[in-house]
């Protein structure tokens, strides 16, 4: 006896013979849709982020229809809408403001139409946290297509990597190793093809962090955007989101704590981005998932960083594929007993285990053995004392090993405007042991903690051939970027954190693999400043405009050690079907 299929959520809508339902299918034909289209096929909603001012994201149109394709030929039904695409390069101050706005528009998107079960299409760095942020919060079956990386940049006979080209390049022209014209010129070499960035900056570790998480098909992080094997995984993907309708595999059953564990060790493991501690925390605050700073310590630290990828090594996305791309990774991970929690479950009904272990492995230099890595400890470091009590934290495979312990004097930007107006200074008071902080450029300073945290080089020091210091700030800095750099220091300084009363001339210490940042004054003193600070308010970055959603934003964000989501999105509010208007 055939078991008996669960209602489809979209029947509420298109199910019925009474007038709402006439309505519902009656508009709907104006499309040219026929009756029996309806008829008990799981409808897909296609979640699209497709801007032509997101770059990375301007070919989803095409990666839509082969979604479709996908969809049809396993007997549901596709309907593609869209929602706010917060693109990187272009949206100022930064598309971190925009993330929960973008995540807003998922979930009621997804709550508020007909749809059984959705495919996120998602690309530059914030869409994917985002999409899977909406659509956890709604907890229906749910799969990620990311739309893939860049082709390897090329220039001057050899390659050059999105993002982290840029800040090598623009450091070379302040040092005067290179003219502003060859800068120019590498402008068109980066980017040669759709896609996002190439190197293992966020947008890669996004896509990355979803296969871990076990929310796409194995070999969604890797395939560059413009070979066909991308559009194969669309359409593959599009058959199987109809297949988790009638299996009822909603997000919740995907996004356990384990399969977070897992992820944040492949993170480790592939050098990704500092970025993936807020994104990360957000999703899972979102499913219900209790996720902390010291899991990145307890799941994170001891892993080798195997993947020799920019900006932590050597080679880019398109060779990373080559090489067998993330089920290569956790192929090696679980052969060393390194993947936590083996039997996770997949958007594809089986185990992430079950789903690499006989995953092929073609290049040993871009994705190196267990005993040869690149760093013998990749993972984020967590940073915690007098100046960030609540945390920080640091990517050791990007940052210079001499400088993972240091102490140095404080040369210090009150907001991003004011490192600007000083940086250049041939009398600033820095050298090669300093350390620059940066405050005010948090959740709430800038506001929405925009990529400054990697703040260019005096080019005084430049000049020197100094190429790195120790950096401090409440800021984020992109996937791309490289360094040694103190990230995410929580609280910020606009909200009133210890950060905001440093001052020129302090003595700052870190120990990053020991886990501590400490100001090197008494707490009388500390308490004394704070105190101060709060009768006289420092100045700060400008404020928005009161109203609007900067005004939301303003009131509502939590802190970097949160995940940065608003207070009252977070947790799971299902998809309970909304009651008609009609």
């Amino acid at each position: 006896m055939t078991e008996a299929k669960k209602p489809l959520r979209s029947s509420h809508w298109f199910g019925g013979a009474d007038k709402n339902s006439f309505i519902h299918r009656g508009w709907m034909r104006n499309q040219g849709i026929a009756s029996h289209q309806f008829a008990g096929k799981p409808i897909i909603g296609i979640c699209n982020t497709f801007s032509e001012l997101t770059p990375c994201n301007a070919h989803f149109r095409q990666l839509a229809e082969h979604v479709k394709r996908g969809v049809i030929e396993a007997g549901g039904f596709p309907l593609e809408f869209p929602v706010f695409s917060n693109g990187e390069s272009n949206l100022r101050p930064t598309a971190m403001l925009t993330r929960n706005l973008a995540s807003m528009d998922v979930e009621e998107a997804i709550r508020g139409n007909p749809i059984d079960g959705v495919i996120l299409l998602t690309g530059c760095d914030k869409t994917t946290p985002a999409l899977l942020m909406g659509a956890a919060s709604c907890d229906v079956p749910a799969l990620v297509v990311s739309g893939g990386p860049m082709l390897n940049g090329r220039h001057k006979g050899g390659t050059i990597g999105s993002g982290t080209g840029v800040w090598q390049l623009s450091e070379q022209v302040k040092a005067g190793t290179i003219s502003i014209h060859d800068f120019m010129a590498a402008e068109a070499d980066m980017s040669r093809s759709a896609g996002h960035c190439n190197t293992m900056g966020t947008a890669s570790t996004m896509a990355s962090m979803a296969e871990a998480l076990g929310v796409t098909l194995p070999h969604n992080a890797a395939i560059p955007a413009v070979d066909s094997r991308r559009s194969v995984l669309a359409h593959m993907s599009g058959m199987r989101i109809v297949q988790m309708v009638w299996d009822d595999l909603r997000l919740s059953k995907i996004l356990t704590r384990e399969a977070f564990c897992n992820t944040i060790r492949t993170i480790a493991a592939i050098g990704g981005s500092t970025n993936a501690v807020i994104h990360l925390k957000a999703i899972a605050g979102r499913i219900g998932v209790a996720l902390d700073l010291d899991d990145w310590t307890r799941w994170g630290r001891g892993a080798p960083t195997i993947v020799n990828l920019q900006p932590s090594g050597k080679f880019l996305m398109e060779d990373f594929y080559y090489a067998g791309g993330l089920p290569a990774v956790l192929r090696r991970l679980g052969e060393a007993g390194l993947i936590p929690f083996p039997d996770a479950l997949t958007v594809n009904g089986d185990t992430l285990w079950n789903n690499v272990r006989e995953a092929p492995i073609h290049d040993d230099e871009v994705i190196r053995p267990i005993d040869k890595p690149l760093a013998a400890d990749g993972g984020l470091c967590v940073l915690r004392g007098n100046l960030a009590p609540r945390g920080a934290v640091l990517k050791p495979s990007a940052a210079t090993p001499s400088l993972l312990k240091h102490a140095g004097r404080a040369v210090v930007f009150e907001n991003f405007d004011h490192y600007k107006s000083r940086i250049n200074d041939p009398d600033l008071p820095v050298d090669a042991q300093s350390v620059m902080v940066l405050k005010n450029c948090g959740p709430l300073g800038y506001p929405g903690m925009a990529e400054v945290g990697n703040m260019g080089l005096p080019p005084k020091l430049l000049a020197q051939g100094v190429t790195d210091l120790v950096r401090i700030s409440d800021a984020r800095m992109s996937g791309t970027a490289y360094g040694t750099v103190v990230l995410h220091v929580s609280p910020e300084a606009r909200a009133g954190g210890p950060l905001a009363i440093v001052r020129d001339g302090d003595w700052i210490e870190i120990d990053a693999m020991g886990g501590r940042i400490h100001l090197d004054i008494s707490d009388e003193v500390l308490q004394a400043r704070l105190a101060a600070r709060e009768q006289q308010p420092a100045e700060t970055a400008p404020v928005a405009p009161p109203g609007g959603y900067r005004g939301l934003y303003l009131e509502h964000v939590l802190q970097a050690d949160e995940g940065c989501d608003f207070d009252f999105l977070v947790g799971c509010r299902g998809a309970d079907i909304p009651a008609h208007s009609h």
